[in-house]
């Protein structure tokens, strides 16, 4: 109950933040070109609250946080009497009308700036790129990774995080191309090159985490297989495991990490194992049978319900990079990074409509709101990590030339400001009718993916 209210929770504060920031823009510049705007509303559906400002201005908070908009008089379809056209947003220049509706997706960008502007100057903590286990026979194995590896750069690019190392191999989807690894063997000073060859880089695997497709994943230290936290209810405080627990052996084969009993756990889903743990110095012996789950890929594995002791958690000083900059350092580096997640929206979008990413990546609401509340739940960082990428999806995706959304509208001032005269309207009803059904098209297949991963 706990969990969905926090899922719900993030859900409402982050969609609601972002499409009050989105209306906030389009109302700001509205107001300055001397627009009169009748309401601004966050969500649809029932008003749970409402007030109007000394302008005249309806402020809406409605029940469903799915979206919002900035109605201005002189919309199309409505009437404007003539001493009204002054502030009628059909009767403002083609350049006001442009500045209005490009404000939106442009402060939405802006807005996920400052919130990697806050996040550098608070500091951010991320796990430096050593590589762990490198699987035999894997990619990885042929292009000479090996364990401790420290990759320092993907084809000139600085990787100060597995973060970077990841978004890299992301923006690769699709493609066959070369990709030169530059990496730190364990103890040396001396950079050196590691090669991948990418095929049709994840091509129908998208979901599927790259470096887990590459053979590879990040070093972390063995931890004990010492138990900390129980899930009530599961099986293995039901059948007896306490916290404290130092798991010695399963099935009579003994057991040094902690790795090394999850692996076993996933692998015996429903099968009962015997296992002896340490408790109090002595040994006490448990029969555990891990639950059946089953993931996103319809395959089943085990679990428990129970987590490592938080103090063998904590990483070593050398695995954690904590980047942080003063107030003017951080504006150079925030607006690098966004424009980086930018590059990699558009590039995705291109790559979908083009095949090479599958529609089946497509996220609506519901994915939203469980990423939101897993963010939520890692900390304020990831929270608002989170939430700064999404802007940037906002804010892109309403800048696409697909009559309906802004960058629809963006592109007839576009015509117009070429040819001196606005689209026709007939042109336009066509265009949006177009546009909506593509729109609806797109929804329907974003809620259709949720509902499948649920």
């Amino acid at each position: 109950m706990f969990d969905f209210l926090q899922t719900l929770l993030a859900f409402v504060v982050t969609l609601g933040l972002l499409i009050f920031v989105h209306e906030y823009g389009h109302f700001w510049v509205a107001r300055r070109c001397g627009v009169r705007v009748l309401r601004f509303s966050i969500g649809f559906g029932q008003p749970l609250a409402k007030w109007t400002d000394r302008h005249g201005t309806e402020f809406v908070v409605a029940a469903l946080p799915l979206g919002g908009f900035v109605k201005m008089l002189g919309e199309p379809g409505s009437d404007v009497s003539d001493h009204q056209k002054q502030f009628s947003f059909a009767h403002k220049s083609v350049f006001q009308r442009f500045a209005i509706v490009s404000a939106g997706p442009l402060v939405n960008l802006f807005f996920a700036v400052l919130l990697y502007w806050m996040l550098f100057v608070s500091g951010v903590s991320s796990l430096v790129p050593y590589v762990g286990d490198v699987k035999p026979g894997s990619q990885a194995e042929a292009a000479g990774f090996q364990t401790m590896d420290e990759i320092v750069a993907v084809d000139g690019e600085a990787t100060e995080s597995w973060d970077d190392v990841t978004m890299a191999l992301i923006a690769r989807i699709g493609e066959s191309v070369q990709v030169r690894f530059s990496v730190r063997p364990d103890g040396s000073s001396v950079t050196v090159d590691r090669v991948l060859d990418l095929q049709n880089w994840m091509q129908g695997q998208e979901k599927t985490h790259p470096l887990k497709l590459l053979g590879m994943e990040p070093y972390f230290p063995a931890i004990p297989p010492v138990v900390g936290e129980l899930v009530e209810g599961r099986a293995a405080q039901q059948q007896g495991m306490q916290p404290g627990d130092h798991v010695l052996s399963v099935n009579d084969v003994e057991i040094q990490t902690w790795d090394e009993w999850v692996e076993l756990i996933r692998q015996n889903p429903g099968i009962t194992m015997d296992v002896l743990v340490e408790r109090a110095g002595k040994p006490v012996p448990l029969r555990i049978t891990p639950e059946r789950v089953t993931g996103e890929d319809g395959e089943a594995f085990g679990q428990i319900g129970a987590a490592n002791s938080p103090e063998y958690s904590t990483l070593p000083d050398f695995m954690v990079r904590k980047l942080e900059y003063g107030p003017l350092a951080a504006v150079g580096k925030s607006v690098a990074y966004a424009w980086s997640r930018i590059e990699l929206t558009v590039l995705s979008i291109a790559k979908m409509v083009t095949g090479k990413i599958s529609l089946d990546n497509l996220s609506g609401p519901i994915t939203i709101a469980k990423v939101a509340g897993d963010s939520a739940s890692y900390g304020l960082e990831s929270f608002l990590s989170f939430m700064a990428y999404l802007s940037i999806s906002l804010g892109v995706l309403n800048l696409l030339p697909i009559p309906v959304l802004d960058g629809g509208h963006l592109m007839y001032y576009l015509v117009e400001m070429v040819k001196g005269s606005p689209v026709s309207e007939k042109a336009q009803a066509l265009g949006n009718s177009l546009g909506l059904g593509l729109l609806v098209m797109f929804m329907g297949l974003a809620f259709y993916n949720d509902i499948m991963g649920l």
